[in-house]
């Protein structure tokens, strides 16, 4: 919306609320009673993506930093906390601190109410809340919504459950009772269609935390099929039938709870309820596995596409990685690339992490597992909404304490504030013409201040050549590239690195917000030459940089090369057994990849196995590095387990490094 239309939606809401109708308004240029204020603005507020970035109408980079605040879709179909705290007050409050986006649950069931003209007075205090006397949840919302665009925050919407429920999230599908999967896509059409020209609401969640395992009557899977309990194909479905309507809303795909290993299929056997070999594990929502081999479509509007998966410390879960020690490496290396991150690095769709968050300074291993994960987000320009602004989350708490009114300074400032987007001391909001917090504020900028005179149509100023790329940790299959920054008259936003060998062309190997790369899958005994190219938000590449060639050494084929690997049996029945293998970087220098062997008792046979490729010959067993857990840094370690008949101790265990 323009800023013209912007405050005069503010200025006359509460006017147009007091006859606001539950019914979707006609497509009008122009505010009517019963809708929200609209209007068709010449600079939009709409986002798209490219690759991993999500970028505005005009190419300009942006970076979704939020919050989420429950409450509309508990029972109480309304915020939580205004039966104390001042709607506007904790508004602005978001948005002076720098918070853009505000991720708000919702539920089918609310959607449906209101689509049927069922609203409900909302338990709100007015004499705290004196302008929202007298309005129901729907127009609670609605003025919400206007204060939104006054402070310049923008808002993703998120089906948390299928019914109005406080405990509703656990349910681990998209339909329930009386909801079927239809009414689900129904409820998102509906308020796709209310809200189809204001740019306030740029995002739409399609569900909260899809989960279940084989154990449970319902579970959440994810493959090509066009089954009902198959996520991807309710997440494509549901963001079609949304971009139908709008086709400028973002897209949001959350990941289930476990995926086949290879081998296994999604009829296999839970075989162990705490940690199935037949399945990888994850958290609700945070396992993104199948997009390799089943990514989304959404047809003509793939750019419209963010995957958002969600992840928690032991505070809230004592996931298996929680157990030892652990650091930002293992969890990326171990958890988060696995299951997510490598959306991310390989440039296929943007990340959001939707949720994250918890309570600080009560166990210091949740501490640092939410600064390992802030530092990634900061590190790679991950977008995310922090869990959350309610002090009434019992396993997290919130940003706002108790009363509703006073933050929680410490949790804000160590974890949140580092992790907002922020430019020459000050917050970037998403919106054009409204600074973040407001027209007057002192500690926010809107996105035309952040990109004046810059990207868009009028920028076509390449930024200058990278540095020459020099190496470091070269082994036989990988080497770590470092160049100087390149400049920019707005700012450099990426690097490509590009690979040659011997005479061949240079092509694209990777994409990167720093200006680091780990070169891997390289060969022994090869020379390969390297440049890099920085690109700016506006689409303009600059020349490349002056290469480098890297020769790689032999391999390394002697049996100890630089790891070690330790077997280990977890537990055992009759005629059968499960073992766990730790692989450790014994070396100086970090590795790309290792390969363990060793030598199976007479009458055992392995009957499968995870994190790791098996191949046997005879009583010879090789177990050979995943993609995601081949590097290792120096005394960094990983795991691979597997399961077996027969009983007795491997023998002439090895393990080489490449």
């Amino acid at each position: 919306m323009s800023a013209r239309t912007k405050l005069q939606a503010a200025a006359t809401v509460a006017v147009a609320l007091l006859g606001l109708a539950a019914a979707a308004p006609a497509a009008t240029a122009a505010p009517t009673v019963g809708a929200p204020a609209v209007a068709a603005a010449p600079t939009a507020d709409w986002l798209h993506t490219d690759g991993n970035r999500i970028v505005d109408e005009a190419g300009n980079q942006v970076w979704l930093t939020g919050a989420n605040w429950f409450g509309f879709n508990a029972s109480e179909r309304v915020f939580h906390g205004l039966w104390s705290g001042n709607l506007e007050s904790i508004t602005r409050q978001m948005a002076q601190r720098g918070i853009n986006i505000v991720r708000v649950p919702i539920s089918t069931q609310l959607l449906l109410e209101w689509k049927a003209g069922q609203t409900i007075r909302p338990n709100v205090n007015t004499y705290v809340n004196p302008e929202l006397e007298g309005l129901n949840n729907l127009q609670v919302f609605d003025h919400w919504l206007a204060l939104c665009e006054k402070y310049g925050l923008k808002v993703m919407l998120d089906v948390h459950s299928a019914e109005a429920d406080n405990s509703g999230h656990v349910y681990p599908v998209w339909w329930k009772g009386s909801i079927t999967p239809e009414l689900f896509f129904q409820g998102w059409e509906w308020i796709t269609t209310r809200y189809r020209t204001n740019d306030t609401i740029v995002a739409m969640d399609i569900k909260n935390e899809p989960h279940g395992t084989p154990n449970d009557p319902q579970r959440a899977k994810w493959d090509s099929s066009t089954d009902q309990d198959n996520f991807k194909y309710a997440c494509e479905t549901a963001g079609r039938r949304i971009l139908a309507i709008n086709p400028n809303l973002l897209i949001l795909c959350e990941g289930i709870e476990i995926y086949p290993r290879a081998g296994a299929t999604w009829n296999s056997p839970n075989t162990n309820p705490d940690r199935s070999p037949n399945y990888h594990y994850n958290w609700w929502g945070g396992n993104l596995r199948g997009v390799a081999e089943h990514p989304v479509n959404l047809g003509a509007q793939q750019d419209q596409l963010v995957y958002s998966p969600h992840d928690y410390g032991p505070l809230v879960y004592e996931q298996p990685w929680f157990a030892g020690d652990f650091d930002k490496d293992s969890l990326t290396n171990d958890v988060w690339r696995p299951n997510w991150f490598y959306i991310h690095e390989q440039n296929i769709a943007p990340l959001l992490i939707g949720e994250w968050g918890g309570r600080l300074g009560q166990d210091a291993r949740q501490d640092r597992w939410m600064a390992a994960l802030r530092d990634l987000m900061i590190e790679n320009g991950i977008h995310h909404t922090f869990w959350c602004l309610n002090p009434n989350s019992g396993d997290t708490g919130g940003l706002l304490l108790d009363d509703w009114a006073s933050w929680d300074e410490t949790k804000y400032n160590q974890m949140l504030k580092p992790a907002l987007w922020q430019h020459n001391g000050k917050f970037v909001g998403l919106d054009h013409q409204v600074r973040l917090g407001g027209t007057d504020s002192t500690t926010g900028m809107s996105l035309a201040e952040r990109y004046a005179g810059g990207p868009g149509p009028g920028d076509t100023t390449a930024p200058t050549a990278p540095g020459r790329p020099t190496a470091t940790d070269v082994t036989a299959t990988a080497a770590t590239l470092n160049w100087a920054a390149a400049t920019d008259d707005v700012g450099v936003t990426s690097y490509e690195v590009l690979r040659a060998t011997g005479s061949g062309a240079a092509t694209v190997v990777g994409t990167v917000s720093g200006t680091t790369y780990r070169a891997t899958g390289l060969s022994a005994s090869t020379s390969y030459t390297f440049t890099v190219r920085a690109r700016d938000a506006a689409g303009n590449v600059s020349a490349a940089s002056p290469a480098l060639t890297v020769t790689t050494p032999a391999g390394n084929d002697n049996g100890d090369g630089g790891c070690a690997a330790t077997y280990r049996v977890t537990s055992s029945w009759q005629g059968g057994y499960q073992a766990e293998v730790t692989v450790r970087n014994t070396g100086t220098a970090a590795i790309s990849g290792w390969t363990v062997t060793w030598t199976a008792p007479a009458g055992t046979t392995i009957a499968s196995l995870w994190n790791g490729r098996l191949t046997t010959s005879g009583t010879t067993v090789t177990v050979r590095n995943e993609p995601y857990n081949g590097q290792l840094a120096a005394g960094a370690s990983t795991t691979f387990g597997l399961t077996g008949s027969g009983s007795g101790t491997p023998s002439g265990l090895t393990c080489a490094a490449s």
